[in-house]
């Protein structure tokens, strides 16, 4: 009988073995998330975790959700919300877009709108159809890891968007080009980005898209928490700067990504991009190759959703979300160490945290379990894996009380390593 079973494992292992070495050479650089590993521990009842960037279910509008599924899914309904339908999106829900868009200074119309299947998809389809291996990507330092995660695959190079930077443009341009490619795109989050937090000026919006524009490249702007804003005055998304300058979305350079996850519900996996109708076009070949078009009834249901309650269930997210984050910037000023730095964000889901310089995150983060709680280690957010002694809290999905609790708890522990 051992003979045997030896016998059939053979062919399995030496099976396997053949599949993966015809993996294209592109997956080497493809790696798992960390804060998919890590969200895990949120199943964990005694972990106190400020890992995910997820926001609170108990918020979630779930009835307004129940209303308009059952309405999708009546008799009259049913044949269009179960039914194949156009890869550019449902319509009415791209024309409350155009509106939302007109709201925050973004004049488009519905053809400079796709709907994708989160942002997250976005940004993988503009990988897809920028990147060539050897170009470069500009990213900020630290940058959103999904988007590391959404571009890797099409083997970038990575550079430094900074607008604060004094690095002439040749330079930039010298370098993408000894790399063996071109500048593509600059990726960015201008308000309350993932991980930091930081919010770009008014100025430093300009700046970027001066230097896309001596560049010659495009502008991706996440701007997946822009509506989560707790103090200060809006400034306008650089798309919609642009767009000042230049007349009219058609000639601007800069691809706007919007998401319904941080507002309404991440599982639906509905989001956007707004850009020139070239780039729309392309993004739209892209999809029908992909997956023909993001599911009909989970846009049906987030169009009457938005249509419905959307600036009412923001007003209220606001509220609990930007006490949340005060909670946790008092009760970092209490139990934090000497030597401890962290930004204080105007809205967003999070809080950066920078370690003395002989400190790492991750080694951090052993340690801080044993102590039931959890974070992000910071390396995974740059794109050469640098500054390890940095750190993501995400605010969002725990109570006041439970964010003094678990920051005083992680507290001790880096005064422990200290």
């Amino acid at each position: 009988m051992e003979n045997i079973m030896s016998l059939s494992e053979k062919p399995l292992e030496n099976t396997t073995a053949q599949l993966t070495a015809l993996f294209a050479d592109r997956t080497q650089r493809m790696k798992a998330s960390e804060i998919r590993e890590l969200l895990k521990l949120l199943a964990q009842p005694d972990i106190i975790s400020f890992a995910g960037g997820i926001p609170d279910p108990a918020y979630f509008p779930r009835e307004a959700f129940a209303e308009a599924m059952s309405k999708a899914l009546s008799e009259q309904a049913a044949s269009v919300a179960l039914q194949y339908s156009t890869s550019e999106g449902y319509t009415p829900l791209r024309d409350w877009i155009v509106g939302y868009m007109a709201r925050h200074g973004v004049t488009c119309t519905r053809d400079n709108i796709l709907i994708a299947a989160g942002s997250q998809q976005a940004l993988d389809y503009l990988g897809k159809i920028f990147l060539d291996q050897g170009d470069t990507a500009l990213v900020t330092w630290p940058t959103y890891m999904g988007a590391l995660g959404a571009f890797n695959a099409y083997e970038p190079r990575y550079d430094r968007i900074d607008p604060q930077t004094n690095r002439p443009v040749e330079d930039v341009l010298a370098d993408a080009k000894a790399a063996g490619g071109a500048v593509k795109f600059a990726y960015l989050s201008t308000d309350f980005a993932n991980p930091t937090g930081v919010t770009l000026t008014e100025e430093q919006r300009r700046t970027v898209l001066a230097r896309a524009d001596a560049l010659g490249c495009a502008v991706i702007e996440d701007a997946a928490y822009q509506e989560l804003r707790y103090r200060g005055e809006e400034i306008k998304p650089i798309l919609a700067l642009e767009i000042e300058e230049k007349g009219d979305i058609d000639a601007c350079r800069t691809i706007y990504l919007g998401s319904f996850s941080k507002t309404l519900a991440p599982g639906l996996r509905v989001g956007w991009a707004v850009a020139a109708k070239p780039v729309i076009s392309q993004l739209v070949l892209t999809k029908q190759a992909a997956d023909l078009q993001t599911a009909t009834i989970n846009q049906i249901a987030v169009s009457e959703v938005a249509h419905g309650v959307f600036d009412s269930h923001v007003a209220k997210l606001r509220e609990v979300y930007g006490a949340r984050l005060q909670a946790m910037l008092a009760a970092l000023e209490r139990h934090m160490p000497e030597g401890i730095a962290w930004t204080k964000p105007d809205g967003g889901m999070f809080v950066w945290v920078t370690l003395p310089r002989d400190m790492d995150g991750a080694e951090l983060l052993k340690e801080a379990l044993k102590a039931n709680v959890a974070f992000v280690p910071g390396g995974a957010f740059y794109a050469d894996g640098s500054n390890t002694n940095t750190l993501r809290l995400n605010f969002s999905m725990s109570a006041a009380s439970k964010i003094e609790e678990g920051i005083a708890r992680l507290g001790q522990v880096i005064r422990d390593q200290m």
